[in-house]
């Protein structure tokens, strides 16, 4: 394991830099990215998007709600990675991640997910993750069902996009079971 606690074989987690956002802007272009990552949003400047960046990368570190930038050991930004839902108190969080298109198959979302994982579980002692993911999203299943997370429910009928209704699936991950 790397001296850095943020970096893996693969990947390094950092923060967001105002730089990242041309990157981030081409993303936001990908209808299809953009269905699968939470909705297809109406165009965005990019000065809007520089504006995102610069905000993101100024916000400060509190530890537990975050998004960091994803990149691979050449430097590439190649996603990022945001927490939510974080409760000290009983001990649970979530989070999202998007891998940018041409990076997708690579190992990078399964890597920066064992690393926020590795970071709440044993530095902030958290006891569970959960993760939503929409039914249609078949990479996002299939790689939680790699990382070891069990299937606990199923909100039928919560998204409408690209003319029908969607099933969100509740998916949820133990420290115990992490750590197996």
């Amino acid at each position: 394991m790397s001296s850095n606690f943020w970096e893996g074989k693969l990947v390094r987690l950092r923060p967001i830099k105002p730089s990242d956002w041309e990157k981030f802007h081409n993303d936001g272009k990908d209808s299809e990215v953009s269905r699968l990552n939470d909705a297809v949003y109406g165009p965005r400047s990019e000065e809007g998007t520089r504006k995102w960046a610069e905000e993101e990368s100024d916000k400060g570190w509190d530890g537990h709600n975050f998004r960091l930038g994803i990149e691979n050991m050449d430097g590439e930004l190649v996603g990022s990675i945001s927490t939510d839902k974080c409760d000290p108190r009983n001990g649970t969080f979530s989070y999202g991640v998007s891998i940018f298109r041409e990076y997708w198959k690579q190992g990078y979302a399964s890597e920066a997910i064992k690393v926020v994982l590795r970071y709440f579980f044993d530095e902030l002692r958290y006891q569970k993750v959960n993760a939503s993911v929409y039914s249609f999203n078949e990479g996002s299943i299939s790689l939680h069902n790699r990382l070891g997370f069990t299937q606990e429910g199923c909100l039928r009928n919560m998204i409408y996009t690209d003319g029908k209704y969607h099933d969100v699936l509740i998916y949820g991950l133990t420290e115990q079971e992490f750590k197996a």
